[in-house]
């Protein structure tokens, strides 16, 4: 199973980005899909969860700003976010199941 990743960049504040990550290879069933995130110097942390459900869970630092929604279609998830802040900078990655993808930069400055 490979998940590739993509939609980083350099935003400024206030900004929005949208990431992806598609799922490719034998996947039988898919019980969730999720984004983490490492800053420098810090641990890595979930940022938002969306279960085979639609249920969906967020860390307490993005919500209201952040939305994750799923193409069960094209075993894709995504992560819409809205309001970037330099404390969002890290790199993003993606997590389906027990695999996980190449992190994506997402450096939010002026």
């Amino acid at each position: 199973v490979q998940l590739q990743a993509s939609g980083g960049g350099l935003v400024q504040p206030g900004g929005s980005l949208r990431l992806s990550c598609a799922a490719s290879g034998s996947i039988f069933s898919i019980n969730y899909m999720a984004w983490h995130r490492q800053a420098p110097g810090k641990q890595r942390e979930l940022v938002a969860i969306i279960t085979s459900a639609g249920s969906t869970n967020y860390a307490d630092s993005v919500k209201g700003r952040f939305t994750i929604s799923r193409d069960n279609a094209k075993n894709t998830v995504y992560l819409q976010m809205n309001s970037l802040e330099p404390e969002d900078t890290a790199v993003y990655y993606c997590n389906v199941n027990v695999w996980w993808g190449k992190g994506t930069q997402v450096t939010v400055s002026s």
